[in-house]
């Protein structure tokens, strides 16, 4: 008796043929699609990290070859003053300008979520200063704090005070990057009016009935559900607040007396001043792995403030 397989069988065989050649293809085209961000991401992040994961156990001044040393760059970072310093110092600015951003962009952005006349001109002008280069207006802000001629003291003296010498001054140098950072609070500004704009507005239309003043509606209505853009504010916050560079390197270089001496500033003398790329990667290593754990913190911490609509408390 013949066992060839039935006629009937093998349209089913060519549909099936058919089928995981269309998967086939399909995952080609989602490959290929992602394959300039996979190329990007292992030629400029995961190839550089893997190679200062390297250069951490070897002393290279860029112009002889690597010369291996093992855990001395590790020793010497235990032992290094001005990492103690810089760490404290990005600590600090990270501490209260995160915190302070986050208020006011949230006040900001229930400003705006206002009906008011000339809406629009408020959200682009507040939005606008944060797509500004950098440098620019690092130099900008120099300007506004110099103690002479500088808006800032300028504005003090028509109320007979004596301004400070703001980045003249150790006591005031810091505080006053910390004041600059509020001049990119458009970004958040702009998240935070699309979290508020997703509130159902009858939930505020049942607490006004019920008698709840705005102070109750913003405690119990707009906090729990803005909590998940607060918390995804925090996360990217947080680990900009952490790898600030641009600041301090125009306008103090570190100074005075390494009071704005962030770990990004010292990993870039280091680097490009000294030459040492062996030990600055063990200070890129050792800044990624503090952002790290911090990030991982506020991620563990989440489930206790963060809200989802429909499923409470993440996690």
């Amino acid at each position: 008796m013949s066992s060839a397989t039935p006629p009937l069988a093998a349209p089913a065989l060519d549909r099936a043929a058919a089928h995981r050649r269309a998967v086939l293809w399909r995952n080609l085209e989602g490959w290929l699609f992602a394959s300039p961000w996979i190329i990007g991401f292992l030629l400029f992040t995961l190839g550089p990290m893997l190679a200062a994961l390297v250069l951490a156990f070897t002393e290279w001044d860029l112009l002889s070859p690597p010369q291996w040393v093992g855990l001395r760059n590790i020793q010497e970072l235990l032992r290094d003053d001005l990492v103690i310093q810089s760490l404290k110092v990005t600590t600090v600015y990270a501490l209260v300008s995160v915190p302070l951003q986050l208020i006011v962009g949230l006040g900001l952005a229930m400003l705006l979520n206002t009906e008011i006349r000339g809406l629009r001109l408020y959200r682009t002008a507040i939005y606008l200063p944060s797509i500004l280069s950098g440098v620019a207006v690092a130099l900008l802000w120099r300007w506004m704090f110099q103690p002479e001629f500088g808006l800032f003291n300028l504005l003090l003296s028509y109320l007979n005070i004596d301004g400070p010498r703001w980045l003249g001054d150790p006591r005031w140098a810091l505080p006053s990057l910390i004041l600059m950072s509020l001049w990119e609070v458009g970004q958040g500004t702009i998240i935070y009016l699309a979290g508020l704009q997703g509130i159902p507005t009858d939930l505020y239309e049942a607490a006004e009935v019920d008698g709840a003043t705005g102070w109750a509606r913003f405690r119990y209505i707009t906090v729990p559900l803005i909590t998940p853009v607060l918390f995804f504010q925090l996360v990217t916050r947080i680990i900009v607040a952490l790898q600030i560079f641009t600041q301090p390197a125009v306008m103090t270089d570190g100074g005075p007396n390494n009071a704005t001496l962030t770990i990004l500033l010292y990993l870039y003398r280091n680097a490009f001043q000294f030459f040492r790329m062996g030990y600055a990667s063990v200070l890129a290593w050792a800044l990624f792995l503090y952002i790290l754990v911090l990030t991982l913190i506020v991620f563990r911490s989440s489930a206790a403030w963060v809200y989802y609509e429909g499923e409470g408390k993440r996690g």
